[in-house]
């Protein structure tokens, strides 16, 4: 299955591009993206608080995942 992901801030410019396409043998849930994309995208690994939003809410980890899921990447974000 292929997965579309929206990228922001810090996430973006490790992976060097404002959107990514991973693939999965399987269906998947959030877990299982994040730890995809940690992997092909090591730098994502510092990243502590990394969050998954799914159609517009974030999600639980366990959540499983459509093809068709808007999924996004949030970065840790500071205020000023």
């Amino acid at each position: 299955m292929k997965y579309k992901i929206n990228l922001f801030g810090i996430t973006r410019d490790i992976v060097g591009s404002n959107i990514t396409e991973i693939e999965m043998n399987q269906s998947a849930n959030v877990l299982g993206i994040l730890s995809k994309l940690k992997t092909d995208y090591p730098k994502l690994q510092a990243i502590k608080s990394l969050m998954v939003a799914v159609n517009s809410e974030y999600a639980e980890s366990d959540l499983l995942l459509s093809e068709n899921d808007e999924i996004a990447l949030i970065p840790p974000v500071s205020g000023g």
